[in-house]
């Protein structure tokens, strides 16, 4: 894959001497006469046995309405698009001027990969004489003098580190696409700590984190090589009515196309502000689209502090919530501090490999029919006796069961979440929802 690297600066602070320094050669014609380039100039150079493009461009001006000026600038425009990296070329000799700050300001909305250069650095003591570059705001920056050819090698050394970093990148990307992942979603209200538990996963700062709720605006995937996995960051739902306008608004939709797009949903929640109304209905969603799920009780280490609530009580409080989903795997964590969530990435594969599980039917029928015949359905309707004859998993890509009867419209649906509560009792179908059916045989 040959890499593209554009030169960027105004004009007469050594572009062109640099470009012939990289490609070997003298391709561009270098002059003390200011503006000698116009269009862009292609090259070849190699470094460390790694091959990519140089162009060199006109110098950049940027309070100008000279035809001329404009070409030249369209010129800079595309050879940016272009690129891979960009060099930002500046004049150690003359300084800072307003016209490289503007420049600056231009680049940093390209969001490409940018590096300061700092030209003309001919003794060592320049070095330490001028720090005013500083002030553009770069972070990585290479003193070099392109006429002499001092500093350019560990110029090159860092583009040749850019690009397989960025090839890497492209073989990820390539690999995410061809292989089917599995989606973790990080659900919740807002302000419960989502983003901070992707940054803990990730021992990084990958998404920001305030004190300020709705600070994520979009769903946001990040794919996590330990686990091989796809985590999904999203935005905090709020209650129909707090939604103050349409940014908040299509957040929510977001988060909601998120939970139809994932595997296994980590419903994440304030220990402080406990079990809401809100967390109910996420949970129900979430059972709606028939995906696996987890709940995180956050910030733990600070309820426990000022409460009398064992882990224990708070558990069976939301249990009583979720009934018959009763066996929904329950975590207290600190996303913060990192307590607790070391088991979460394992159990959401456990809860995967449940959703994908798959019953023999003579299994399922050796251990159901008897307690369906030990207790039957209580009818309707008088002088209806019910009867369950058989009963099979559907093969769907989400746990469902069919239980062939006599008289099936006649059954309750409370008896429906008896049989869905004796199917969690013998068989592992932790944290995922089951769908129960009754037909006529």
């Amino acid at each position: 894959m040959n890499y593209i690297v554009s030169i960027v600066g105004r004009p007469n602070v050594g572009k062109s001497t640099l470009f012939n320094r990289l490609v070997g050669r003298r391709k561009a014609i270098v002059h003390v006469t200011s503006g000698v380039t116009r269009d862009r100039i292609y090259g070849s150079s190699e470094w460390n046995g790694v091959q990519f493009s140089i162009i060199d461009t006109g110098g950049f001006s940027v309070l100008t309405n000279d035809v001329l000026e404009k070409e030249i600038k369209n010129q800079i425009f595309i050879a940016i698009k272009e690129s891979d990296v960009i060099l930002f070329l500046i004049d150690i000799k003359i300084g800072i001027l307003d016209a490289d700050i503007e420049i600056s300001k231009i680049l940093r909305k390209c969001k490409k990969i940018i590096l300061l250069v700092v030209n003309k650095v001919d003794n060592g003591k320049s070095i330490y004489s001028d720090t005013d570059f500083f002030r553009l705001g770069f972070e990585r920056y290479y003193y070099i003098s392109a006429i002499n050819g001092s500093g350019t090698g560990e110029l090159l050394d860092k583009l040749i580190e850019i690009f397989k970093q960025e090839l890497l990148k492209k073989k990820e990307n390539i690999l995410l696409e061809n292989k089917s992942f599995p989606r973790f979603s990080i659900i919740g209200r807002p302000n419960v700590g989502k983003s901070t538990l992707i940054n803990s996963f990730l021992n990084k700062n990958h998404h920001i984190v305030t004190n300020i709720s709705g600070t994520t605006r979009d769903s946001l995937d990040v794919f996590y090589k330990k686990y091989e996995c796809i985590l999904v960051d999203t935005p905090g739902v709020r209650k129909k009515s707090k939604i103050r306008d349409n940014i908040e608004f299509y957040s929510t939709m977001r988060t909601f196309k998120t939970i139809e797009y994932a595997d296994v949903c980590f419903l994440m929640i304030d220990a402080d502000r406990g079990w809401e109304k809100q967390d109910m209905n996420i949970f129900r969603l979430v059972k709606k689209n028939h995906k696996g799920i987890i709940i995180l009780v956050n910030k733990w280490d600070l309820f426990h502090k000022k409460n009398v609530y064992t882990q224990k009580d708070y558990e069976c409080l939301i249990r009583k919530k979720i009934y018959p989903f009763y066996n929904v795997p329950i975590f207290f964590i600190s996303a913060k501090n990192k307590d607790g969530i070391h088991k979460i990435l394992p159990m959401a594969y456990h809860v995967l490999k449940s959703r994908n599980h798959r019953l023999k039917t003579n299994i399922l029928n050796k251990i159901m029919l008897p307690i369906l015949k030990k207790k039957p359905p209580t009818p309707k309707k008088k002088n209806k006796f019910i009867t369950i004859k058989y009963c099979t998993q559907l093969p769907s890509c989400t746990p469902k069961f069919i239980f062939f009867s006599n008289f099936p419209q006649y059954i309750k649906e409370s008896y429906k979440r008896f049989v869905e509560n004796k199917i969690r009792s013998h068989f592992d179908f932790i944290g995922v929802p089951i769908q129960i059916f009754f037909r006529k045989k």
